[in-house]
């Protein structure tokens, strides 16, 4: 239900019989998630091309349902202090990417009531599940609506699909795991604005039974274009572990002339700001939208002060280098600093950069406090990067971030 002023709360029942039971609920997350999406997989299997599955695999993606669950009952409950709106708002965008629907809310909270029940056993009365019925309704209430306004705004008719085919117009090689795609409607039709830092899904059917997979890439060319680019690294197992399902389908199979199925963009995280100076901070393939921010600004904004500092293994690795000559002689303040963990061919003919070995030290980062800061890249580096920032006096609402795959940072 919703109070006065427009704010979801749980019913005074439910929020006492949900705090009584809440460390149980924490206690065996895992099991009950693990086990909700077993049920459902085997009721709906048409579910799994929608689904990470490596992340599936990794018990990534049931230890992060888990913990949204239990911190969206303890925002309820009150014993929870950490803002949810953001947190709706980047779930309900990695959604909309996907085109959840309505529809699917009612299946996914019968099976998570379900496996509460299986998981927890004669504790689970009618009165504790339908207290945890009316939190799981509340969030789902919440992100149907969040997610109605997305697709609306994106010209997705309400029960459409987001997916539009695009043709591949361009393959480029930027390093031996980094390759660039150009991209042109299929149809002939208008190429959609984005802001830097959104994204876009894309859908590619693999052979087997692997059936359709999803992954999200940031857009990486300039906004406004004929055209969309994403820069895609290749994933290579760790390990012993497996190769990036899509990725690797993209890097040895797609070639110009092929097409694929992708969303409109969608993304919360902007990674321009409002016209104070700028900092952007990336990792590997976490450049990619840094490179469609600095290529915005320079056609609107050009004599911004904007820093850009990334990291990586060495030169060679470093993707789309070449190209920030370019945006130098288009940005006169710019600067750029860069930590390459081999620096023995970090120097390039025309790029004016300060250059240092080694990793990054959060420390030596150019940045003042007024400063809208932009983080892409591993979720340890951005952590590192974060954590270093607040203690310099950045505030943690000018820190924006992009985790790709379960998890926020805290």
């Amino acid at each position: 239900m919703s109070d006065t002023e427009g704010v979801v709360v749980l019913s005074e029942t439910s929020a006492a019989v949900v705090t009584a039971t809440l460390p149980a609920v924490q206690a065996h997350g895992e099991a009950i998630t693990g086990r909700f999406y077993q049920r459902m997989f085997d009721a709906h299997p048409e579910l799994l091309d929608i689904f990470n599955r490596g992340n599936q695999a990794t018990g990534q993606q049931k230890a992060a349902l888990a913990a949204a669950v239990v911190a969206y009952a303890e925002h309820l409950t009150g014993g929870s202090t950490v803002p949810w709106g953001p947190i709706l708002d980047r779930i309900a965008h990695k959604h909309a990417s996907l085109g959840i629907t309505a529809a699917q809310y009612p299946i996914v909270g019968r099976h998570l009531l379900a496996a509460v029940g299986e998981v927890l056993g004669d504790a689970v009365t009618p009165e504790v599940a339908a207290a945890w019925d009316e939190v799981y309704w509340l969030l789902a209430c919440e992100l149907i609506a969040r997610e109605a306004r997305l697709y609306a705004g994106a010209g997705v008719p309400e029960g459409g699909a987001v997916w539009r085919e695009w043709r591949v117009v361009e393959k480029i090689r930027e390093t031996a795991d980094v390759a660039t795609f150009t991209l042109v409607p299929a149809d002939g039709g208008p190429v959609p604005g984005f802001t830097p830092g959104q994204y876009v899904s894309v859908a590619v059917d693999l052979d087997g039974d692997r059936g359709q997979q999803i992954r999200q890439y940031s857009l990486s060319g300039r906004p406004g274009a004929d055209h969309w680019q994403i820069t895609v690294k290749r994933v290579r197992g760790v390990d012993g572990g497996p190769d990036g399902m899509v990725s690797s389908f993209l890097h040895e199979r797609v070639a110009a002339g092929d097409t694929l199925r992708l969303s409109p963009p969608f993304g919360e995280v902007s990674a321009i700001g409002d016209g104070e100076p700028l900092l952007l901070v990336s990792a590997g393939i976490g450049l990619t939208p840094a490179m469609a921010a600095l290529a915005h600004l320079a056609d609107t904004e050009p004599e911004r002060p904007v820093a850009l500092v990334h990291a990586d293994r060495a030169g060679a690795a470093h993707a789309r280098r070449r190209e920030l000559v370019w945006l130098q002689q288009r940005l006169p303040n710019l600067s750029v600093r860069l930590w390459y963990e081999d620096a023995a061919d970090a120097e390039l003919s025309g790029l004016k950069a300060d250059v240092a070995g080694g990793l990054v030290d959060p420390a030596l980062i150019p940045v003042a406090p007024e400063s809208y800061v932009h983080l892409c890249g591993p979720v340890p580096f951005m952590s590192l990067v974060r954590s270093g920032l607040l203690r310099r006096g950045v505030p943690a609402e000018r820190i924006a971030y992009e985790v790709f795959g379960p998890g926020m940072l805290h």
